[in-house]
Protein backbone atom coordinates (compact mmCIF):
# COMPACT_ATOMS: atom_id res chain seq x y z
CA UNK A 1 0.00 0.00 0.00
CA UNK A 2 1.23 3.68 -1.16
CA UNK A 3 -0.05 6.56 1.19
CA UNK A 4 0.35 10.35 -0.73
CA UNK A 5 -0.13 13.55 0.21
CA UNK A 6 0.45 16.79 -1.52
CA UNK A 7 1.62 20.15 -0.62
CA UNK A 8 2.35 23.30 -2.42
CA UNK A 9 -0.86 24.71 -3.77
CA UNK A 10 -1.68 28.03 -3.03
CA UNK A 11 -2.93 31.50 -4.69
CA UNK A 12 -1.04 32.92 -6.99
CA UNK A 13 -1.67 35.15 -9.93
CA UNK A 14 -1.32 34.79 -13.92
CA UNK A 15 2.05 34.05 -15.33
CA UNK A 16 3.58 33.00 -11.58
CA UNK A 17 4.76 29.73 -10.83
CA UNK A 18 4.11 27.05 -7.59
CA UNK A 19 5.82 23.92 -6.94
CA UNK A 20 3.44 21.18 -6.18
CA UNK A 21 4.84 17.91 -3.95
CA UNK A 22 4.02 14.63 -3.67
CA UNK A 23 5.07 12.40 -0.58
CA UNK A 24 5.08 8.58 -0.52
CA UNK A 25 5.08 6.11 2.44
CA UNK A 26 3.91 2.88 3.14
CA UNK A 27 6.13 1.15 0.48
CA UNK A 28 9.75 -0.21 1.52
CA UNK A 29 10.35 -0.54 -2.60
CA UNK A 30 10.19 2.97 -5.60
CA UNK A 31 8.63 0.49 -7.81
CA UNK A 32 5.61 2.50 -8.89
CA UNK A 33 4.97 5.45 -11.18
CA UNK A 34 3.54 8.56 -10.12
CA UNK A 35 1.11 10.49 -12.31
CA UNK A 36 -0.48 13.96 -11.46
CA UNK A 37 -3.99 14.63 -12.25
CA UNK A 38 -6.03 18.04 -11.75
CA UNK A 39 -9.65 18.46 -11.47
CA UNK A 40 -11.51 21.80 -12.10
CA UNK A 41 -15.31 21.98 -10.77
CA UNK A 42 -17.76 20.85 -13.10
CA UNK A 43 -15.00 18.97 -14.93
CA UNK A 44 -13.50 15.52 -15.27
CA UNK A 45 -10.16 14.80 -13.70
CA UNK A 46 -7.53 15.14 -16.46
CA UNK A 47 -4.25 13.85 -16.82
CA UNK A 48 -1.11 16.54 -16.23
CA UNK A 49 1.71 14.78 -15.97
CA UNK A 50 3.81 10.92 -15.37
CA UNK A 51 6.83 9.72 -14.26
CA UNK A 52 8.06 6.24 -14.11
CA UNK A 53 9.75 4.52 -11.34
CA UNK A 54 13.10 5.10 -12.06
CA UNK A 55 12.75 8.81 -14.20
CA UNK A 56 13.68 7.03 -17.61
CA UNK A 57 10.23 7.60 -18.77
CA UNK A 58 8.14 11.44 -18.34
CA UNK A 59 4.85 12.16 -20.36
CA UNK A 60 3.23 15.59 -20.54
CA UNK A 61 -0.20 15.88 -21.59
CA UNK A 62 -0.14 18.60 -24.26
CA UNK A 63 -1.17 21.46 -22.28
CA UNK A 64 1.50 21.87 -19.91
CA UNK A 65 4.40 20.91 -22.44
CA UNK A 66 7.28 24.11 -21.81
CA UNK A 67 5.23 24.63 -19.02
CA UNK A 68 5.33 22.44 -15.69
CA UNK A 69 8.36 19.89 -15.13
CA UNK A 70 7.73 17.07 -13.12
CA UNK A 71 10.75 15.10 -11.54
CA UNK A 72 11.37 12.38 -8.73
CA UNK A 73 13.52 12.40 -5.63
CA UNK A 74 13.38 8.48 -4.94
CA UNK A 75 15.67 9.00 -1.97
CA UNK A 76 13.24 11.58 -0.42
CA UNK A 77 10.42 9.22 -2.04
CA UNK A 78 8.95 12.47 -3.34
CA UNK A 79 7.42 13.42 -6.43
CA UNK A 80 7.38 17.35 -7.47
CA UNK A 81 5.72 19.66 -10.13
CA UNK A 82 6.98 22.69 -11.31
CA UNK A 83 4.49 25.01 -12.37
CA UNK A 84 5.41 27.65 -14.69
CA UNK A 85 3.65 30.35 -16.52
CA UNK A 86 0.09 29.50 -14.73
CA UNK A 87 -3.16 31.38 -16.62
CA UNK A 88 -6.54 30.77 -14.88
CA UNK A 89 -7.04 27.87 -16.72
CA UNK A 90 -4.93 25.90 -14.13
CA UNK A 91 -7.18 26.38 -11.72
CA UNK A 92 -8.00 23.06 -10.31
CA UNK A 93 -7.47 20.70 -7.58
CA UNK A 94 -4.29 18.72 -8.06
CA UNK A 95 -3.64 15.15 -7.59
CA UNK A 96 -0.81 12.39 -7.48
CA UNK A 97 -1.68 9.02 -8.11
CA UNK A 98 0.75 6.13 -8.10
CA UNK A 99 0.52 3.02 -10.05
CA UNK A 100 2.03 0.30 -8.27
CA UNK A 101 1.44 -2.62 -11.12
CA UNK A 102 3.73 -0.60 -13.66
CA UNK A 103 1.30 -0.54 -16.43
CA UNK A 104 2.45 1.36 -19.62
CA UNK A 105 2.03 5.37 -19.09
CA UNK A 106 -1.00 6.02 -17.66
CA UNK A 107 -3.28 9.00 -18.64
CA UNK A 108 -6.04 7.62 -17.31
CA UNK A 109 -7.32 7.88 -13.76
CA UNK A 110 -8.26 3.80 -13.68
CA UNK A 111 -4.40 3.20 -14.52
CA UNK A 112 -3.84 3.99 -10.96
CA UNK A 113 -4.39 2.30 -7.67
CA UNK A 114 -3.56 5.09 -5.06
CA UNK A 115 -4.04 8.93 -4.75
CA UNK A 116 -3.42 11.58 -2.23
CA UNK A 117 -6.05 13.74 -1.70
CA UNK A 118 -5.27 16.73 -3.25
CA UNK A 119 -4.08 20.47 -3.27
CA UNK A 120 -6.26 23.55 -4.64
CA UNK A 121 -4.32 25.38 -6.95
CA UNK A 122 -5.62 28.79 -7.57
CA UNK A 123 -4.71 31.19 -10.72
CA UNK A 124 -5.91 34.91 -10.23
CA UNK A 125 -5.94 36.59 -13.34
Amino acid sequence: QVQLVESGGGLVQAGGSLRLSCAASGRTSSNYAIGWFRQAPGKDREFVAYISWNSDIIYYADFVKGRFTISRDIAKSTVSLQMNNLSSEDTAVYYCAADVFLRTVGIRPGDYDYWGQGTQVTVSS
